[in-house]
């Protein structure tokens, strides 16, 4: 009996404990729910911070689930309390959160021995009242929040007013919900550094020959509520990514001004972009990073700077009139700032900005006419005489600008390494207006030489970057079938016995089609060296036996392909770049001349690049210009003034030039052996690589074809 009553006893303590829980649960749900909501963020982020037990739903003990010896009285030993008030993150589900009420942190929770655990009742839980879900604990400041809600609202649809580009859109979208929608230029209403510094480099982008119009900067000081600062933020971000992506892969794309241009792409990465300029010490020298690393640029952008007096500004006449000048300030005697009406428009002349109404010769003003003094060669003084005026109002010092400007947006689209690291960043760069070739290692020039270049029209030598992986020494031409169709054929009509004179064979194949070539030797096209570079243009360096072109100044004759003036110097000097220990000499170059072709391969090929500079800084540190003998000039200069008014992605200024076969097609029963399905193919039979079909009885043929054009 008196064990009955003991065992009662522990069972009534134990479910006055369950009762008590039950109980505080209960209020605890109940107060939560009377609770105002929480709005704040350091609210939100108590309400985050409370732990919220396991929930379990399991039938009321009964006493076959206690012993006699274990229900005393619910223990408080800290050790105990501990262990059971622990939960398992990795045990808790997401909804089991969502739903389970708010409950006070280390209250009546049951105490668990060695060998019993008790556990407390709870309601079912589809009777458990629904629960708001808990909102995260945001990053953003409570002064920046209400921007970050609209910055929130303005994503989606809205965002398109802002990014046009989808790819760009999308990745602005996920990088500010990374950030919680926190705005990225401003702080309580203010810009940060980082802000101020986009907006200086945006505003500076015409030192760079990019143009400010394209890179708006809203009025952050007239932004006053989170809308037009959340607009405010956006639009500069816009900004910001449009001058990267011009900064670093130009304002038009190559293949709007020919189609005989071909560069590798480098487009930028708005993520990368975003968390590179977000992230930086210096948030405008970041941005500016995107512009191109090139020596030759970076000469260009400062005789830039000299020819408009470190300034920007449209084509502005300054009128004639007395001379101005300002006096500083010495020992009492105050600084003298002359007025004159014609002040503003020399400020918009010389891209002053700020004040721009200032009819006064201040101080800002004499400098920058000092400065513009220096780049035209005048005496700088800082007055603005009568010499200076006309050297400002000169129409050949605009134009100068304008070729500067063309020059570097095309630096824009070669590739940020235009050597090999593997053998000192060498590489070859070929400059088509001056008609010169450089080859340069370690940042320095290694050797020089003249070129014959293209002629003007179908002829034109592309623009391209690839790389050399061999040398032919003693190459066979294989007269390509525009020429044969151009000029070879109707040289025929006129005297069937001009090919044998000109060195040259004519082969026909049984299925009919034709094939011209020349064997190597003293009178061949490519002279004794071809340097081979593949390409879809189909065009090369080689030697030539016409060497008298080199002595003239204009040197634009060839049918596409580069000849060479030191043909056996280039040649050892790209080998000793490639093969330092083979010590090759042009006499040992030409020691291997003879009637055998002789391929020699770079163990590591090297960079060729194409360029087309009429405007660059010579080796004094003057700049000079060249001709622009393919007319790309005039028309860049149309598309970059064209501005945004015009979808410049959708402009191609010309169609590809064909190189290989004439548009008008072939005479009634003529083809070209590159016709036929069989053999190598055309690119084969130019660079080599694959071995010739068998011939036919009758005709000789050379061991390899190679289609060349001279």
């Amino acid at each position: 009996m008196r064990d009955c009553l003991k065992n009662r006893a522990g069972y009534d303590r134990v479910l006055m404990a369950v009762a008590a829980t039950f109980l505080t649960v209960s209020a605890t749900s109940a107060v939560a729910q009377n609770d105002p909501p929480r709005n704040s963020a350091a609210e939100l982020a108590i309400d985050a911070a409370v732990p919220r037990p396991e929930p379990a739903n399991v039938p009321p003990p009964t006493a076959a689930d206690f012993k006699a010896d274990t229900t005393g009285a619910l223990t408080t030993d800290t050790k105990v309390t501990a262990k059971t008030t622990e939960t398992n993150p990795a045990e808790t589900k997401p909804a089991d959160v969502a739903t389970a009420p708010v409950a006070e942190p280390a209250k009546a929770e049951p105490a668990r021995s060695d060998t019993a655990t008790v556990t407390p009742a709870q309601p079912p839980a589809a009777a458990a009242p629904a629960a708001e879900p808990v909102k995260a604990a945001s990053n953003v400041p409570a002064a920046d929040q209400p921007v970050a809600d609209k910055l929130r609202d303005m994503f989606g649809a809205k965002s398109a007013r802002y990014f046009d580009r989808k790819a760009e859109r999308a990745a602005v979208e996920k990088f500010y919900t990374a950030h919680d929608f926190a705005p990225l230029w401003t702080q309580s209403g203010s810009l940060t550094a980082n802000g101020k510094g986009v907006v200086a480099r945006l505003q500076d982008a015409a030192s760079d020959g990019l143009n400010p119009a394209d890179y708006p900067v809203p009025d952050f000081a007239a932004a006053t509520t989170p809308d037009a600062l959340a607009e405010a933020d956006l639009k500069l971000t816009a900004s910001m990514l449009d001058y990267a992506r011009h900064a670093q892969s130009g304002r038009m794309h190559w293949s709007q001004v020919s189609g005989d241009i071909q560069y590798p792409e480098h487009p930028t990465d708005p993520t990368e972009v975003l968390t590179n300029i977000t992230a930086a010490k210096d948030a405008s020298a970041a941005l500016d990073s995107y512009n191109p690393p090139h020596k030759l640029y970076r000469e260009l952008k400062a005789k830039l700077a000299e020819l408009r007096g470190q300034g920007d500004g449209p084509v502005i006449q300054i009128a004639d009139g007395p001379a101005l000048k300002f006096t500083p300030a010495g020992g009492k005697r105050p600084a003298v700032e002359m007025e004159d009406p014609r002040v503003p428009q020399l400020r918009a002349k010389l891209g002053i900005t700020e004040n721009a109404d200032d009819t006064h010769y201040d101080a800002r003003v004499a400098e920058a006419v000092r400065k513009f003094q220096s780049g035209a060669e005048l005496k700088a003084t800082g007055v603005l005489d009568d010499k200076t005026i006309k050297a400002i109002n000169s129409p050949k010092r605009d134009r100068q600008i304008d070729i500067v400007l063309v020059n570097m947006e095309r630096w824009r689209w070669l590739p940020r390494d235009l050597g090999a690291p593997a053998i000192g960043d060498a590489y070859v760069i070929l400059n088509i207006p001056d008609y010169t070739l450089k080859v340069m290692q370690n940042g320095a020039q290694v050797w020089t030489t003249r070129v014959v270049t293209g002629q003007p029209g179908i002829h034109a030598t592309p623009l391209l970057t690839e790389t050399m992986k061999f040398i032919t020494v003693n190459p066979t031409w294989n007269v390509p079938p525009s020429i044969i169709y151009n000029e070879y054929l109707p040289a025929l009509k006129q005297d069937p016995t001009v090919l044998e004179r000109m060195g040259l064979k004519l082969d026909r194949n049984r299925d009919g089609s034709i094939h011209i070539s020349q064997p190597p030797g003293e009178r061949n096209a490519l002279g004794r060296i071809r340097f081979n570079f593949p390409n879809k243009f189909l065009v090369y360096q080689h030697d030539t036996p016409d060497k008298n072109l080199f002595a003239r100044d204009d040197r634009a004759f060839s049918h596409g392909c580069m000849r060479v003036q030191n043909p056996d110097q280039y040649a050892s000097v790209l080998l000793n770049i490639t093969e330092p220990n083979a010590h090759y000499t042009p006499d040992r170059i030409r020691s291997m001349y003879g009637q055998s072709e002789i391929d020699l391969k770079f163990p590591t090929p090297i960079p060729v690049n194409i360029t087309y500079q009429t405007a660059f800084v010579d080796d004094a540190g003057k700049l000079e210009f060249r001709k622009d003998v393919y007319g790309r000039d005039a028309n860049m200069l149309a598309l970059l003034r064209a501005g945004k008014s015009r979808d410049l992605e959708n402009v191609v200024a010309h169609s590809q030039p064909n190189y290989v076969r004439p548009a008008d097609g072939l005479p009634n029963g003529v083809k070209f052996a590159s016709d036929t399905s069989s053999g190598p193919s055309f690119f084969e039979r130019l660079f080599g690589g694959a071995p010739t079909p068998a011939p036919a009885p009758q005709v000789r043929r050379p061991q390899r074809r190679t289609v060349d054009r001279q």
